[in-house]
């Protein structure tokens, strides 16, 4: 029969004599029931004891365990089984945390021990992640089996339910190495954290490294993998690889190069004295010969010398050794020759295709290179561009300063800083491209870097632009690029274009706990010559703070491949790419045109990410079902434009104002639940109480327009009100709750515009949510949307020659801070003051960045009230106007 259990005598002795005798008095359930209740009352008094006899009882009648829970792990969402057995038992319950598992949650079976004709009892339950949800953080969950007898009670071991999860970032991977032969090497790894803790093993070329079968490889108790001695073979790449029952983990593969260094072999005998007098001996490379990248010997590898001690002069060359060396000078002189032609022709074609435009046709029809002729005598201040006469009568004429409404002024300190400027009136005259939208799609069609791009034109923008630089903004995106003046080399022009990709159509590899925070934007023609940066704005998603990301920009390479270009946060490495990184948007300034997007790399589970929530119904109900769709996107303009112009193809409104909800990286799923429905009137058919969007689904931010549909049906065709809460939270994170209050107005059943004739149908009436959002207030509509392309003055804020005196008095340093410098502090740009001094003109730089921020409603009066607390040493003040520029 076993070991007999541990017996002690309970201190409340009469309190289980009770139970007992409930438990003979009332047979079955509720006997065990209400004894539970006698031995609940004892409390504190009666501590985890394995046995509690009644007083006066028989001990060898005690229960006896013959199965007791163990720890188990929940896996995913699968419920886990617990499970107890004892004889001789009249019942068995479980209790967790305290607390006693409701009865009809047991699963129980009798049975007869046939040694000792005992009875036996069996008792399951089941344990779902719910229930352990519930706790989290307070205290782990446990359940115990508590088994009672006429001659008392025993209890089991505690059973530990966990939920079992692994990480996805290794705390330390394996780094590539070059070693020598027969150099030790040590590979470390620490697996993700998780619960039950991963297992460690290691690949070698994708093969399992087994170290029972390798003396030279052993895996310390810290899982890094150790080589004794390098050889020749080891070079390979290794992998960790970390599982525990819920998911496999690999690392990033390191790769190890096992170098040999070579060495010389013995020098060869002399060879017999030659007809000039010499011999030689020579050696290789070869003892041992380098291998995978080693050390090519050192020295010589032939020698010579005179073998009749000077006493030898070599014998005349030969007629025939003169004709060969003028024959091979005339050769070369050929060569050099053919090499000159083909330099001048290469530069005259380069010079005749200049203007770096995708065809012939722009140069007729564009801008022209323009000239600056002598001031006239009458007007010294004046300024003229002037035309190309002999091309297309378009023509642009205009200020210098942007046209405004009324006599708005721009302070600007009147001394030592910025001198006044002339009264006189500066006027530009130049030609503008006569070519239309779509003959620029057909000509740059034919390019390669184009013929992958979208030809609608929701989501793209493009023009011609020289060397008074522009702007290309895609609408209701908060995308756009601004090329400053100067940017393209005068005498150049550029057809340049703004495409905002959709991410099924662009393939982002993301590793571990990366996410996209941004669209995916590209600007081009690549490759093209900017002599100062453009700069491209994008929205973003991310909760940015050094401590919990790693942000970085990515570029597309000509070949494909996405490269890290630029890591926010740190000192730039390139003077090519700089960030401005703020709250909903980011600000890329880049000489190289080409494809771009913000990706993070979570560092620890408090980085969180943005999403808006938005809520959708049809805008009539025609059927007793109504669809209330809840999108959660990217919290950026663009996603949010992209599901707004689905729904209105699919006839939806927008319920109310979207909302923000930050998305951990818990690696807990987001939840959505409808409550407080008026089940008089309506009915859910969801089965669950709750929908769930899997974690990675969002983290990702690959997978665009996710949305649940909470389908409900109203109970009567007459029913047109409904009332209810939308909750959508992330466990143990952050939530949001929608309350929707439809009052869905009637309209009149059947057919109002039927021929006569023809009898009004009884069909359900047409319901209409009368609490529904624009969406002209989340969407500027397309009558009010201004050009996507502006050329010239029209594109910029700052008037140009305002803008040029603030350049050329910034610029220089001064010594009492009335400088750049106090300009980018002013307007809080001072993050990286060493990306704009590495810049010719700094100040260029932090002009080119408020007007990225801040067209086309940026107040000129707080700029020009920074401008003048820089110079506040001069407090005299004067206005430029209009008129003045």
């Amino acid at each position: 029969m076993g070991a007999r259990p541990r017996r002690r005598r309970a201190p409340a002795a009469s309190s289980a004599a009770a139970a007992a005798a409930v438990v003979a008095a009332a047979p079955g359930p509720l006997g065990a029931l209400l004894a539970a209740a006698l031995l609940a009352a004892a409390g504190a008094q009666q501590s985890a004891t394995v046995a509690t006899p009644v007083s006066g009882a028989s001990p060898d009648l005690l229960p006896r365990f013959l199965l007791e829970p163990e720890d188990v792990y929940i896996v995913k969402n699968k419920p886990v089984s617990l499970a107890c057995r004892a004889t001789p038992a009249t019942q068995i319950y479980f209790k967790c945390n305290g607390e006693w598992v409701h009865q009809g949650d047991h699963v129980t079976q009798h049975s007869t021990d046939r040694s000792t004709g005992l009875p036996v009892m069996e008792v399951r339950i089941e344990i779902t992640r719910q229930q352990v949800e519930k706790i989290f953080g307070l205290e782990e969950y446990w359940c115990q089996c508590v088994a009672w007898s006429s001659s008392g009670t025993t209890k089991s071991q505690k059973a530990f339910v966990r939920i079992a999860y692994l990480r996805k970032n290794f705390e330390q991977e394996p780094t590539a190495r070059e070693v020598s032969i027969e150099q030790g090497i040590v590979l470390p790894c620490r697996p993700p954290e998780g619960i039950p803790p991963a297992e460690v093993e290691w690949l070698r070329n994708e093969e399992l490294v087994d170290p029972a079968l390798d003396a030279n490889v052993y895996v310390t108790p810290e899982h890094s993998l150790v080589l004794r001695q390098a050889r020749l073979a080891d070079t390979a790449n290794y992998t960790c690889v970390a599982k525990n029952i819920v998911a496999r983990r690999r690392s990033a593969s390191a790769a190890i190069t096992v170098y040999v260094d070579g060495a010389w072999s013995e020098w060869s005998k002399w060879s017999v004295c030659g007809t000039e007098c010499t011999h030689w001996r020579s050696r290789e490379c070869s003892e041992p010969a380098p291998r995978n990248g080693g050390q090519e010997c050192h020295g010589a590898e032939l020698e010579t010398r005179n073998c009749t001690s000077e006493l030898c002069s070599p014998a005349a060359q030969g007629a025939e050794d003169v004709a060969l060396y003028v024959g091979l000078i005339a050769v070369a002189v050929c060569l050099v020759l053919l090499l000159l032609v083909g330099v001048l022709v290469y530069c005259r074609k380069k010079g005749g295709l200049d203007a770096d435009v995708a065809d012939s046709s722009i140069l007729t029809a564009g801008f022209q290179p323009v000239s600056i002729k002598p001031s006239k005598a009458d007007n010294p201040s004046l300024l003229t561009i002037q035309p190309d006469l002999s091309t297309a009568t378009m023509t642009y004429q205009g200020s210098l300063c942007p046209r405004q409404d009324g006599p708005a002024k721009l302070q600007l300190p009147n001394g030592h800083l910025l001198s006044p400027l002339g009264a006189g009136r500066h006027t530009l005259h130049h030609s503008s491209p006569a070519a239309e939208g779509a003959d620029f799609v057909a000509r740059l069609s034919t390019q390669s870097y184009f013929r992958s791009l979208p030809r609608g034109n929701t989501n793209m923008a493009y023009g011609t632009f020289n060397f008074l630089g522009g702007r290309l903004m895609i609408p209701n995106t908060g995308i756009s690029l601004l090329i400053p003046p100067d940017a393209i080399p005068r005498g150049k022009i550029y057809e340049v274009y703004l495409t905002l990709h959709k991410q099924e159509e662009v393939r982002l590899p993301l590793a571990g706990c990366q996410t996209l925070l941004s669209p995916i934007v590209s600007c081009g023609p690549p490759g093209v010559l900017l002599t100062r940066p453009a700069i491209l704005a994008m929205g973003h998603c991310v909760e940015a703070s050094a401590e919990n990301w790693s942000l970085r920009l990515k570029k597309q390479s000509c070949e494909g491949t996405w490269e890290d270009v630029l890591q926010l946060g740190a000192e730039p490495c390139t003077e090519l790419y700089y960030c401005q990184l703020e709250a909903q948007a980011c600000y890329i300034f880049t000489e190289q045109l080409g494809r771009f997007a913000l990706v993070g790399e979570s560092l620890s589970m408090a980085a969180s990410k943005r999403l808006k929530l938005v809520l959708f119904a049809p805008a009539a109900c025609p059927s007793l079902e109504y669809n209330i769709r809840v999108y959660c996107l990217s919290d950026t303009q663009d996603a949010l434009k992209e599901v707004i112009q689905l729904e209105k193809q699919m006839g939806g409104q927008l319920i109310g104002a979207p909302r923000v909800l930050h998305f951990k990286d818990s690696y807990h799923n987001l939840r959505l639940s409808i409550h407080d429905m008026p089940s008089s009137l309506w009915k859910s058919k969801l089965l669950a109480s709750y929908q769930e969007i899997p974690f990675y689904h969002i983290w990702s931010g690959l997978q665009p327009y996710l949305h649940c549909t909470f389908t409900l049906e109203r109970l009567s065709p007459s029913t047109c009100e409904l009332a209810c809460k939308i909750w959508i939270w992330q466990v143990e994170g952050d939530g949001q709750s929608f309350t929707i209050n439809f009052n869905i107005a009637k309209v009149r059943a059947g057919r109002e515009d039927a021929p006569p004739g023809i009898p009004r149908t009884s069909s359900p009436p047409r319901c209409s949510p009368l609490q529904d959002t624009r969406f002209s207030d989340w969407l500027v509509p397309d009558s009010e949307v201004g050009s996507p392309a502006l050329v010239g003055p029209s594109a910029f804020k700052i008037p140009f020659l305002i803008r040029q005196k603030i350049i050329s008095s910034l610029d220089t340093p001064c010594a009492r801070g009335a400088d750049w410098r106090t300009l980018a502090q002013k307007l809080n740009l001072d993050s990286h003051l060493s990306f704009y001094a590495s810049k010719p003109s700094p100040t260029a730089m932090i002009l080119n960045l408020w007007e990225a921020r801040h067209f086309p409603n940026g107040n000129l009066s707080q700029l020009a009230a920074a401008v003048a607390e820089v110079g506040k040493q001069d407090g005299a003040l004067f206005a430029v106007s209009e008129a003045e520029c």
